[in-house]
């Protein structure tokens, strides 16, 4: 029997940065639920359901890049991957039953993952935390302001992307120590990969539902920067 992988505890004073979607609160499954119903509403009489579904990331990719993130963005991509397939006229009636698929996830509650709340506000007793995440401000906003989490950050960073040169400048404004610095989040494309490409630390903590569009292979961290992957949230006071 192997004995037990030795937890190194860092010192206090650490500077977290935090992911908000996937990683505090559920996100992607209720845009899963509305994809689903899109898909099930199309109906379509030749391409399969994955088909469609591959299609709606080519488009929701494109959408992305011309109009950003967000729910104003993803009705866009439903609305155009259902003129690009439907062998049908849009109407009045379909735009607004295709748009009521995503009012559904504006509509949703904030659902916290397990055992957020109680590590963010015994991590905040010793460590800085900044919140740290992509999309629209008015949206990610007000996701934070009905969380009740928002006493826990020091900061708040909302992004139209996350990529390398965010990194950096996110760092610089913050006055972080890239050694004492650490990227905590569940998508190896946004959160961990361009921090570590940052010379900072990162913490991946995957969830069972991660969007497709921010799957990647996580990279090894350089030599002198640090990547845990941890199972839960909570294993955060382990270490921290």
């Amino acid at each position: 029997m192997n004995p037990p992988t030795r937890i190194v505890r860092h010192p206090v004073n650490q500077t977290l940065l935090i992911d908000a979607d996937d990683t505090l609160w559920e996100n992607n499954i209720y845009f899963e639920r509305a994809i689903t119903s899109f898909i099930s509403y199309l109906d379509h009489r030749i391409h399969t359901a994955e088909e469609v579904r591959g299609h709606l990331n080519r488009v929701e990719h494109d959408t992305i890049r011309a109009h950003g993130y967000g729910l104003h963005s993803f009705r866009r991509s439903l609305v155009a991957c259902f003129e690009q397939l439907s062998d049908v006229p849009m109407t009045d009636e379909k735009h607004r039953r295709i748009e009521s698929f995503a009012q559904s996830i504006a509509e949703q509650e904030i659902e916290l993952l397990p055992n957020v709340g109680p590590t963010l506000s015994e991590l905040a007793t010793r460590h800085r935390l900044i919140l740290v995440t992509k999309g629209d401000q008015d949206e990610q906003t007000d996701k934070l302001h009905r969380s009740g989490l928002a006493p826990h950050f020091a900061a708040v960073e909302v992004l139209p992307e996350k990529h390398h040169q965010a990194y950096l400048s996110l760092a610089s404004h913050h006055g972080c120590e890239a050694c004492n610095t650490w990227m905590v989040g569940n998508s190896p494309r946004s959160d961990v990969n361009p921090a570590l490409s940052a010379g900072l630390n990162a913490i991946f903590i995957p969830h069972d539902f991660t969007w497709v569009l921010e799957h990647e292979v996580v990279n090894q961290p350089p030599a002198g920067q640090q990547l845990l992957e941890l199972a839960s949230f909570a294993d955060l006071t382990r270490h921290f």
